[in-house]
């Protein structure tokens, strides 16, 4: 008996806060190519939400709670610890993110599959991976 739970679809959106929105939204928007899905201002909350699509039509939901507290870093806390983007070329993700000020770490080897990734972190400090997936 399987105990695959049939309605899942896969992944619909991550959500993130941000503590500086216009970095964030620079960052998602001009440097990883998402695509603005919808904007929105919520006085009651003093917060935007920023709907993304991003390449590969997953969803990435910015929020800008005023004042959030600061990301835990390390040791690493239970809950989300990064978002990883799978991508055909890691040696072109690498300079394109370099061409656009945005450091990485060395290139490593996924010991268990032999796939090849990086890490760069968001302006909030969020990790972000590029997993080679050709």
């Amino acid at each position: 008996m399987s105990n695959a739970f049939p309605e899942l679809t896969g992944i619909h959106h991550v959500a993130l806060i941000t503590a500086d929105y216009a970095a964030s939204r620079r960052f998602y928007i001009e440097i990883l190519g998402a695509q603005v899905i919808d904007e929105t201002w919520r006085a009651e909350r003093e917060s935007y939400k920023l709907d993304l699509r991003l390449p590969g039509g997953a969803q990435l939901e910015l929020f800008s709670f005023p004042s959030p507290p600061p990301r835990v870093d390390n040791p690493e806390a239970c809950g989300l610890r990064h978002i990883a983007f799978g991508c055909s070329d890691i040696a072109a993700a690498i300079e394109r993110l370099t061409t656009l000020g945005v450091p990485s770490e060395p290139v490593r080897v996924d010991p268990l599959t032999g796939k090849r990734f990086t890490f760069v972190k968001d302006p909030d400090g969020t990790p972000i991976e590029f997993y080679e997936v050709a």
